[in-house]
């Protein structure tokens, strides 16, 4: 195979790798979203955390939202770990996300503001 070739090749290959790592692929990066409701679950898990929530939607009927986030890896590097999300099991939270751009009620999580009032926003860990 030519040089050539296996750049292609490989480019290629990693277009899907790198197409899912960008926000703006599947969610609509230009405004946030934020929904109330009870913290149900949190998947510690790879690729990403997850989070689900119910919330009333604007029709009154209960709605199940669910929310990825970064790695467990990169919350452990700054310092969060399961318990600082699992904490508001059961409570009401806010998450401000970043919406699928097909309008389900699937987002990314920038923030998490617990029922006690504390904040955990992403964009303020490094």
């Amino acid at each position: 195979m030519t040089l050539f070739r296996w750049i292609g090749t490989l480019a290629l290959a990693a277009a899907p790798m790198l197409a899912h790592h960008s926000p703006s692929a599947e969610f609509n990066v230009e405004k946030a979203v934020a929904v109330s409701g009870t913290l149900t679950k949190v998947d510690w898990i790879n690729p990403h955390i997850a989070l689900a929530l119910e919330s009333k939607g604007a029709d009154g009927k209960t709605e199940t939202w669910t929310f990825q986030s970064n790695p467990p890896a990169w919350f452990r590097r700054v310092g969060v770990n399961r318990v600082d999300l699992a904490k508001g099991i059961g409570q009401k939270v806010t998450i401000e996300c970043l919406r699928a751009k097909d309008g389900s009620t699937f987002g990314y999580m920038q923030k998490i503001t617990f029922a006690d009032g504390h904040i955990l926003e992403l964009s303020q860990i490094k």
